[in-house]
């Protein structure tokens, strides 16, 4: 496979699969468009209740359900329905519906980024998170030199690959992190405040490295960007806008938090500015070259953080969120992931791989970080699990990665499955470390009083 360093068509729908049989034009259907959405609801709906029943988040369930729809399962068992329903040629509609949904979301995870929640932990917080991604990165960029050859996309240089597997592999999903938290009653314990604020700075961190690795992959080997900038304005561009926005835009926004104080409420009228920042911050970062899901977890990052603002702006969002546009997302990623693709021992192998590096390097980064501070030895294996769940985050990037070219629909349905087992086994492995952890004070009373 050819890698000569030269721009990669971005992929922007899935070209294979059961979808792909049917020749029809892109044409804007409604009524086709409102039956996708009614059955991928009902999916995402039914999977996540089911889920829940086993203990596993929503999120979880939905990206089952996202999977389920796509060719790996509807495709393969009922190809004619499959196509009938998810035609290639509507499939731009939904694309376009869960790229806007992204933008909010990216939006809204930054807003749940509170500084204060870093500063709290200090140093433990900073050792920690960085042995998190520092360890993972290098694993996936070490994993990169067997991969680039054939799961590579076909005209990305190997530099572009390693530091996307590196940001993939360091990448922790802060808002299911918070709401596995918030479910098992760990938000306010000592390892789930520690979990979050090392959660947040994984992900701040690990954006900030698909920025570049945007940028990088986006880039000619003339020096121009894809957007048809040189690559010297992309660059500058990028870091005077940031702080820009770190310095001016965080000021201008906290009159929103202002009047909120004033008022006791979030207006539409704050509504409005927020979303016309978040979209106007996306259109700046895409039209630079870096990614519109930037912009929009820029403007989340420096909205005012405090906690009653904050708290009214999610109860807003988070339902037409979680209900309708991220459901549309986890089908669209579906739609994409082809687990045919991955035929044969060798390549399950590879699957297997990849997973087994992908927990080695958070699990065992975290854990080893969190026990040369003192902490022990279970309770630190807790945090390195909790940071081991990648879900809606890792999607995301995924996505991008195949959009920019930089993997290949076959290292995308594996990184896909590591995705899903990761978020999958936090909360089993959790809830066991935690059953261990309880037991052991009791166990230790006992045997004193036995001695006495």
């Amino acid at each position: 496979m050819p890698k000569d360093g030269t721009l990669a068509t971005p992929v922007a729908l899935p070209v294979s699969g059961p979808a792909s049989h049917t020749t029809s034009a892109t044409s804007f259907d409604l009524p086709l468009l409102l039956v996708q959405i009614i059955v991928i609801l009902v999916a995402a709906r039914l999977t996540g209740a089911l889920v829940r029943r086993l203990g596993q988040p929503q999120v979880v369930g939905e990206m089952i359900a996202g999977i389920a729809l796509g060719p790996s399962v509807l495709g393969a068992q009922a190809p004619q329905v499959a196509a009938l329903l998810f035609p290639a040629g509507s499939l731009a509609f939904l694309n376009t519906l869960s790229q806007i949904g992204l933008v909010v979301f990216m939006f809204l995870v930054g807003l749940e980024l509170d500084p204060k929640i870093v500063r709290e932990r200090g140093r433990l917080a900073l050792v920690i998170s960085h042995a998190s991604i520092v360890a993972p990165f290098l694993l996936g960029a070490t994993l990169a030199i067997v991969l680039y050859p054939t799961l590579a996309g076909a005209r990305v240089t190997f530099t572009g690959f390693a530091l996307f597997m590196g940001a993939a592999m360091s990448v922790t999903a802060f808002p299911v992190l918070a709401r596995i938290l918030t479910e098992r009653r760990l938000t306010r314990t000592p390892i789930g405040a520690l979990a979050i604020a090392c959660a947040a700075i994984d992900d701040v961190t690990a954006w900030c490295i698909l920025a570049a690795v945007v940028v990088i992959v986006r880039a000619t080997g003339s020096g121009v960007a894809a957007t048809g900038l040189p690559l010297w304005v992309t660059l500058g561009g990028s870091a005077a806008y940031v702080a820009v926005m770190l310095t001016g835009g965080r000021r201008a926004l906290r009159i929103l938090e202002t009047r909120y104080a004033a008022r006791g409420r979030v207006t539409q009228d704050m509504i409005a500015v927020l979303m016309l920042a978040t979209l106007a911050s996306a259109w700046i970062t895409e039209r630079l070259g870096v990614h519109a899901l930037f912009g929009a977890f820029l403007v989340g990052a420096v909205s005012p953080k405090s906690e009653g603002f904050v708290h009214a702006l999610l109860e807003r969002f988070e339902d037409m969120m979680v209900v309708l546009l991220l459901p549309l997302f986890f089908a669209f990623t579906g739609l994409r992931t082809e687990i045919t693709l991955i035929d044969g021992a060798g390549a399950w192998l590879v699957c297997a791989l990849v997973t087994a590096v992908a927990v080695a390097g958070k699990v065992g980064g975290s854990a080893i970080a969190a026990r040369v501070t003192a902490m022990p030895w279970r309770d630190a294996a807790v945090v390195g699990v909790l940071l081991n769940t990648r879900g809606l985050m890792e999607l995301v990037m995924l996505n991008v990665g195949l959009d920019i070219g930089v993997i290949s629909r076959e290292l995308f349905a594996m990184m896909v499955l590591m995705a899903l087992a990761t978020t999958f086994m936090t909360t089993p492995l959790v809830t066991w470390l935690l059953r261990v952890l309880q037991r052991e004070p009791a166990d230790a009373q006992a045997a004193t009083a036995t001695a006495g």
